[in-house]
């Protein structure tokens, strides 16, 4: 049997910071399989074979309505939405162009949660943008 490490968080100021150690790790662990370079479809695949195999609960292509005074004026696609607790989005690319982030910052205030992780895939790895909503800090 495998034996696991137990690693210990030293910050008491970040959000929810286990579950994003393990997410941190799927992500990582998918690049180093595929490494950089494909369509983010096939990181979206990896990734959710990565978040079963590790028993984090998720959903896949969450839907998210947008409404105006009451009525619905459109719909949203998250990448993931894990636990109920982060919104996960998977880029291709190095950057992190401004609309993304304030896409993030929408989802974010649209379910009323308070972490977004922003992955992105590059030839040399992945890194990741944690967005907060600050309006949903207590």
């Amino acid at each position: 049997m495998e034996e696991r490490k137990k690693y210990i968080v030293r910050r008491d100021d970040l959000l929810f910071p286990e579950l994003s150690f393990k997410i941190n790790g799927v992500l990582f662990d998918v690049h180093k399989q595929l490494g950089g370079g494909h369509n983010e479809k096939y990181y979206q695949k990896a990734v959710a074979i990565g978040l079963k195999n590790k028993g984090i609960n998720f959903t896949e292509q969450q839907y998210v309505p947008l409404t105006f005074q009451g009525e619905y004026v459109g719909k949203y696609y998250l990448d993931f939405l894990v636990e109920r607790k982060i919104v996960l989005e998977l880029k291709r690319g190095q950057f992190v162009p401004a609309h993304i982030i304030q896409q993030a910052k929408q989802y974010l205030e649209l379910l009323d949660l308070q972490l977004a992780l922003i992955a992105c895939f590059t030839y040399k790895g992945v890194i990741v943008k944690r967005i907060i909503n600050q309006n949903n800090i207590s």
